[in-house]
């Protein structure tokens, strides 16, 4: 990625059969297209919605990590960050001039079969993108400066993979474990030693080769007119030349596997041992595709799923069971991997997930699962249609992945037609131990030699060979350079409209419908989170909000994701600082079966012993995991720096320490402190009317009674300002944060803060990009960030770079920080800033999840939910002079905490140098639990 959301009603109280509750799935309406194909071979769609004002520009370019030229590996992907710099017409970064700067986003994305770039904007700037598209399909300019910038960046992407626990088994080791001939075998993000032998040559050789218009994809969707949408396309696309000779494609076929192949892997960083098994999958375009996107489901979908409920649930073997289902134009895999839980073997992991895989094989699934499985997939499909821009992805995989744009639709109609014989047969085809490759991915050990997984030297790839007629682009001056053209007529969002009641027990009930698709989310959120907690018992909030869908007085934890998941919907539960919240999302079909399940869960809790110290073991076994991640854990440490000892200064999800001491006492009067009717709000966004809503809620909370609340939490002061190195030796990147005291969200400063940081650190466009990433090439990206909730909270500006210039990508920070308050932001970046702002708001709220949460933070915070409505006009109502005053005050890092984690050897002693008050503290001695952050 360039840019660092799947026939009887239920009486409330009561458990029937899970065959009983599997109702009738809503239809998903097919996608209406128009396609073309333009002379010069670019394939064209167009999906129109006029309920929305803005519209998604993607093209999709037939090329990927498979495509890769010989000692090339990641050349794709390093390809499509120079897509993003100059051409005939254009300047570098123009492209996030005329998206993010409109209010829009753009991004992009290289796979092992395509590179594909989107954009979303207003819709009245469509004409702009289709101009800006077209020129860097047609005249992509390759100079000095930008490619070494781009592959500096690359680079840094490529080490933060590998800096995350478990980075290598996904990033390198899977793909050179299932492939023997097939150039799928390489990381589409390459290494750095391939990346360092790239030219610029290479690169033009590439783009003319790869770059044609017919081995392109252009969809727009969204709101347009169909007229003046070909008409543009003609304009721009259709001059572009196609080339002379055939598109060079590697046609090899991977062979079968034919004997099991076993590795193990001994890696640093890596917390808890890990395994996978991964088998070869049938290309996207298959018919057995349906049968094994069932399997799947039924396999590892949801907590109902048979991975979660045997290693994870029954057995606590692993922290997580999952899987993944990698379809493409050839050869995919399928992987099933486990993350064990603490104390626990990669053998027995391994042991349990081939019992698994092996069930499927022996026995047809049950009729129960296979009804549940296609519900979730169903309701999957709806959610992918939420957007115009999930629709034009959709159809655009496609396309390029199987040549036919009604795939996905034949798939999920097939789907319906899926037997359990199916789900056998494909197991029996695919799944078998002969066709297995395990890899066992363990903490490296002094002594330990594992096997080394590398790419196969019989993989077959094709040197890069320029075509004839390869032109090199130069930038046209300045008289002859020619401009995108001007946006068009705007069209305004329509704000939700909030519909609020509240039934006689107190309990608010808020409502915004919607009716294009048959989905409806609902969120019940109470008051009260981890600023409660009490001292040493950090994540008694998360602990006790994650207890609440595991059992109630009348249904097992079993009970209620059986339940929830047979009717193809998704239940959860969590707390944050000032909130716990119970959250669904159904078809609204299925909401009068889901809402007793919700309402059970809310007023009768069971806090089982067993499932207390099951819940409490995953918790630790994740707290463990954070621990070794070097972003992750700066985050941590920055929170106890800035908070101190206040309510907000613990880990929210609790440390190893503070969860152990955690008692059902504490659970219980967490839960008794935030749960009650007049202390809650029920949240539904979707297909539901509010008549609809308040009886729906009347009848399965209406009796919930009210009961005494805690006391509410107060303020504390800020912690003193420190600079704090978290020595962890041989990490692969060091995290950065730079943390300071904020405001609360009903501070009347919020507002102009909220902009002020979008200055200096929100979107690719935003100050700290530019100076850490854009110019230097020092990290894959950075940003700042606003914490305001109901009490005060901070202000942090973040990166991830190598160790060795962390100490230079403080001092950017720490001098961009200080410029704000120092000169006012010029108005023409100001209105760029609040077109980020108000077109970021305008996204999250078009999806029902989106607006739901939104909703409930504004509930949570204590801000009245009016402000939803009115959040664009007071975003653009704030003057220049009005952020320079709030940042002189909020963001100047004077009273900043400086925190640092990783190699420590690589950058301490410059670091000391600006600040001789430098603590550093070894990794294993670190104590999140204290304030001092040291152990005594």
């Amino acid at each position: 990625m360039r840019h660092a959301i799947l026939a009887a009603a239920l009486l409330a109280g009561t458990a029937l059969p899970v065959a009983a509750q599997v109702q009738q799935q809503a239809a998903v309406a097919p996608i209406g297209f128009t396609e073309r194909t333009l002379a010069n071979g670019l394939r064209v769609y167009a999906i129109r919605d006029t309920t929305t004002p803005n519209v998604s520009v993607q093209v999709w370019y037939g090329v990927g990590g498979r495509d890769d030229p010989r000692a090339r590996s990641g050349f794709a992907h390093l390809f499509e960050h120079l897509m993003f710099k100059a051409t005939r017409n254009l300047v570098p970064e123009q492209m996030d001039r005329l998206t993010e700067d409109v209010g829009g986003y753009n991004n992009a994305s290289t796979n092992s079969d395509y590179t594909n770039y989107y954009e979303v904007v207003p819709a009245n700037h469509l004409q702009r993108l289709l101009f800006a598209e077209a020129d860097r399909m047609a005249s992509l300019v390759v100079e000095p400066a930008s490619f070494a910038s781009e592959r500096d960046v690359v680079k840094e992407e490529y080490r933060q993979g590998l800096a995350r626990p478990y980075g290598s088994l996904f990033q390198t080791l899977l793909p050179a474990l299932s492939y023997t001939r097939d150039p799928y075998a390489r990381g589409v993000i390459g290494d750095v030693a391939n990346l360092d032998a790239a030219t610029i040559d290479d690169v033009r050789a590439f783009h003319a080769t790869w770059y044609r218009p017919d081995n392109a994809v252009l969809v727009v969707a969204g709101n347009f007119d169909p007229a003046q949408l070909n008409a543009w396309v003609d304009r721009y696309f259709a001059r572009i030349k196609r080339p002379a000779g055939a598109i060079p494609r590697v046609t090899i076929t991977e062979p079968p596997r034919t004997a099991p192949v076993h590795r193990t892997v001994y890696a640093a960083n890596t917390p808890l041992p890990a395994v996978l098994l991964s088998w070869q999958a049938p290309p996207m375009k298959s018919d057995d595709v349906p049968a094994l996107a069932v399997l799947d489901a039924i396999l590892a979908t949801g907590e109902h799923s048979r991975l979660y409920e045997s290693l994870v649930y029954r057995d606590q073997l692993a922290q997580s069971a999952e899987t993944s289902l990698d379809l493409r134009a050839a050869t995919g895999i399928y992987a099933v991997y486990a993350i064990m839980a603490g104390g626990k073997s990669a053998e027995a992991g391994e042991a349990a997930l081939r019992r698994e895989v092996a069930r499927l094989r022996d026995a047809p699934v049950t009729p129960a699962e296979l009804a549940e499985a296609k519900n979730e997939l169903v309701t999957a499909a709806l959610r992918e249609r939420e957007t115009a821009e999930g629709k034009a992805s959709l159809l655009a995989n496609d396309v390029i992945l199987t040549g036919d744009p009604r795939t996905s639709e034949r798939h999920l109609a097939a789907i319906q037609r899926v037997t359990a014989a199916d789900v056998q047969r494909v197991a029996r085809r695919y799944l078998t131990d002969a066709q297995s490759a395990a890899l066992r991915y363990l903490p490296a050990k002094p002594g330990a030699k594992g096997d080394t997984v590398d790419v196969a030297a019989t993989v077959v790839t094709a040197p890069l060979v320029a075509p004839r007629d390869v032109a090199l682009v130069q930038p046209a001056s300045a008289a002859d350079r020619v401009p995108p053209p001007p946006p068009g007529p705007a069209i305004a969002p329509t704000a939700p409209a909030i519909t609020e009641q509240q039934l006689p027990n107190g309990l608010r009930v808020v409502t915004v419908e919607r009716h294009d698709l048959p989905l409806v989310t609902a969120e019940l959120i109470a008051s009260g989170g981890g600023s409660a907690d009490p001292a040493g018992r950090a994540g008694t909030a998360s602990l006790a909000a994650t207890l609440l869908t595991k059992g109630t007085a009348t249904r097992s934890a079993t009970d209620i994701v059986r339940a929830i998941e047979a009717l193809g919907g998704s239940i959860g539960s969590a707390a944050d600082r000032d909130a716990a919240q119970i959250s669904i999302a159904v078809t609204s079909g299925q909401l009068r079966a889901a809402m007793p399940i919700l309402a059970d869960i809310a007023m009768r809790p069971a806090f089982a012993a067993e499932e207390i110290e099951r819940a409490r073991a995953q918790a630790i076994d994740a707290a463990t995991v954070s621990l070794t991640d070097p972003p992750q854990l700066a985050g941590l440490v920055a929170g106890r720096a800035v908070f101190g000892a206040g309510p907000y200064a613990a880990p929210m999800e609790g440390t190893p320490t503070s969860l152990k001491a955690i008692t059902r006492a504490d659970i219980a009067a967490a839960y008794a402190g935030s749960w009650s009717p007049d202390r809650a709000a029920l949240v539904l966004v979707g297909d539901i009317t509010p008549a609809a809503a308040r009886a729906l809620a009347a009848t399965t909370l209406g009796d919930w009674k009210a009961t005494p609340g805690r006391a509410a939490v107060a303020a504390a002061p800020f912690g003193t300002p420190r600079v704090i190195v978290v020595d962890m030796p041989d990490a692969a990147q060091a995290g950065v944060v730079v943390v300071r005291p904020g405001v609360a969200r009903a501070d009347p400063r919020y507002y102009p803060l909220m902009l002020g940081n979008t200055v200096l650190g929100g979107g690719f466009s935003s100050r700290l990009n530019q100076e850490i990433r854009i110019k230097r090439g020092l990290a894959y990206g950075a940003s700042s960030s606003v914490l305001a909730r109901r009490l005060p909270g901070s202000i942090a500006a973040r990166t991830q770079t190598k160790n060795a210039t962390a100490d230079e990508a403080i001092a950017l920070i720490v001098t961009e920080m200080t410029r704000m308050g120092a000169a006012a932001v010029p108005v023409a970046e100001l209105d760029t800033r609040k077109a980020v702002l108000v077109g970021g708001f305008g996204r999250v709220v078009e999806t029902n999840d989106g607006l739901a949460s939104l909703l409930a933070d504004h509930l949570a915070e204590g801000v009245p939910l009016t402000e939803v409505g009115q959040y664009p006009t007071r975003i653009e109502a704030i003057a220049a002079a009005e952020v320079q005053s709030v940042a002189a005050a909020l963001l100047d890092p004077t009273p900043a905490s400086i925190v640092v984690v990783g190699d420590a050897k690589q950058f301490v002693e410059p670091l000391r140098a600006r600040y001789p008050a430098l603590e550093v503290i070894p990794a294993a001695a670190l104590d999140l639990d204290r304030p001092s952050l040291k152990r005594p």
